[in-house]
């Protein structure tokens, strides 16, 4: 499936106001999976340098340095991939790969620590109490993910919240509901009390015009998981998708705080600040 991709932000203000670096984390993480195609970036006011590098996770990241004083900063990225698909949820299953936690090699150990440290304590066991219920039953990793992302999808209500950073597991149960990151950050503290990797991924929902997919129109938050027999593949629990080709991957990270589509600063009065607007367009090709 081949996507084109656009991504448009906007920041207003009352008058003119100075820009300092700002760290863009928008193109499409490659992979054997997915190929980007074509890349373009505009920024206006135009600016005065354009820097690319990659971070710990390899995410690509552009350090991007506005010229001028201006009342609009607009930041738009275009970008098309062809997306296979990942299929590696679908790997034939060994033996031990139904052992629960999943028997990870020493070498995978080390390299998996940080996505098997919950991000958050767990008073009174509550996320560890709710994510045992679904290690309980037969099946192993495999299924104990299903059954996690299917209840997740069908348990919870989706909720578009405006305000920065994640809720709490804890929080996201007490509520019953969430924005697609806190859905992934439930589960991802989740998987990792059940001893199961799991990491936040930032990126990109398509949406058909006849599907459910809910989450599109900004960037959408997810989560990839880690077995032994199939690699890292992607699980959103917002809409129980496991693999596939809706889901457009951009960034990695051990929580979502370390995946922000964008940062920077602007140097002002603080009441010149005018508001923001976000706009995610992903069209499918023919």
């Amino acid at each position: 499936m081949i996507y084109d991709i656009t991504h448009t932000t906007e920041y207003r203000f009352h008058r003119p106001v100075e820009f300092g670096p700002h760290r863009l984390c928008f193109r499409p993480r490659d992979g054997h999976d997915m190929r980007v195609l074509a890349t373009e970036l505009q920024v206006s006011p135009n600016p005065l340098r354009v820097d690319l590098m990659h971070d710990v996770y390899g995410n690509s990241v552009a350090s991007v340095q506005p010229g001028g004083s201006a009342d609009v900063l607009s930041i738009t990225s275009r970008f098309t991939v062809d997306h296979l698909g990942s299929m590696a949820f679908e790997l034939p299953t060994m033996s031990e790969s139904l052992w629960m936690p999943p028997s990870y090699t020493q070498l995978e150990r080390l390299a998996l620590t940080p996505f098997l440290l919950p991000s958050f304590m767990d008073p009174g066991h509550v996320l560890r109490a709710w994510a045992q219920e679904f290690a309980g039953l037969e099946g192993g990793p495999r299924q104990t993910i299903a059954r996690m992302t299917e209840s997740i999808r069908s348990g919870f209500q989706y909720t578009l919240r405006e305000e920065e950073g994640v809720q709490t597991p804890q929080q996201t149960l007490a509520l019953g509901s969430g924005a697609c990151r806190d859905l992934a950050t439930l589960m991802i503290d989740a998987l990792r009390q059940l001893g199961i990797a799991a990491r936040f991924v930032s990126g990109y929902l398509y949406q058909p015009a006849q599907g459910e997919n809910i989450g599109g129109g900004a960037t959408h938050g997810w989560v990839q998981v880690y077995l032994p027999d199939c690699g890292w593949f992607p699980v959103d629990p917002t809409n129980n998708l496991i693999g596939g080709s809706d889901l457009i991957r951009v960034a990695v990270g051990r929580d979502a705080s370390e995946v922000s589509p964008l940062s920077g600063e602007w140097f002002g009065a603080p009441g010149d600040a005018a508001g923001m607007t976000v706009q995610v367009e992903v069209l499918a090709r023919p």
